[in-house]
């Protein structure tokens, strides 16, 4: 399994979630040579996630709780969103969590900064880059990659994007209603419901209807 707990007291413990394994051996091997960090676990999906952070509940080191620093977490996983862990990570005192994903449309950077997020990155920028996000974050400060910060300030809000249908449609899928039911209420062709709701993932930047009720 990849979330076997590996601990050294003297470097800042991080937890690596991602999906894709090359990434998080690459992100692993990355960290653990550098001295400042220790990866103490790893996980793919939200179900190892979640198992790993209930044996750090129960795991210490000479007698002492082992605390865990900083989470960093991909946004899509194999089961779910990566967002979903932060609700089961450890309180009191609690880790630092991070983005570190593809995605840097406004409507993930600001469900993930409405979810207690400390520092998003995108997967473009460079390790020291995403060093320094994460040290920033460990600091106190919020930390938001340039692109992502870009968008984020363009947008007040999510509907400020849409038409007005473009808007009546969300506000009906965000009621769970189906394309058919959508049609059958405005009077459209099930093609129709579907080109405008293309043209919403476009603009808010998911790509599933599952994520755009989330929003």
């Amino acid at each position: 399994m990849n979330y076997e707990l590996r601990v050294k007291m003297d470097r800042k413990n991080i937890v690596i979630i991602e999906d894709h394994p090359i990434m998080r051996r690459g992100l692993t091997d990355w960290f653990n040579k550098n001295k400042r960090w220790n990866v103490t676990g790893t996980a793919s999906s939200l179900k190892e996630a979640r198992d790993l952070m209930d044996r750090f509940l129960f795991t210490q080191v000479h007698d002492k709780q082992v605390h865990l620093d900083l989470v960093l977490l991909d946004i899509q996983l194999e089961d779910g969103w990566g967002l979903d862990i932060i609700p089961d990570l450890p309180k009191n005192p609690g880790p630092i969590t991070a983005v570190y994903s593809a995605f840097d449309s406004y409507a993930h950077v600001s469900t993930a900064l409405s979810m207690g997020v400390q520092a998003y990155v995108t997967k473009r920028s460079s390790e020291s880059e995403l060093e320094k996000a994460l040290l920033k974050a460990l600091s106190g400060e919020i930390y938001i990659e340039e692109s992502a910060h870009i968008k984020l300030k363009a947008v007040k809000d999510i509907r400020d994007l849409l038409t007005n249908r473009e808007r009546e449609i969300l506000s009906l899928v965000l009621s769970g209603l189906s394309n058919i039911e959508i049609a059958a209420r405005l009077s459209l062709s099930r093609r129709t419901v579907e080109n405008i709701l293309s043209c919403i993932y476009d603009k808010t930047g998911v790509r599933s209807r599952v994520e755009l009720q989330r929003l």
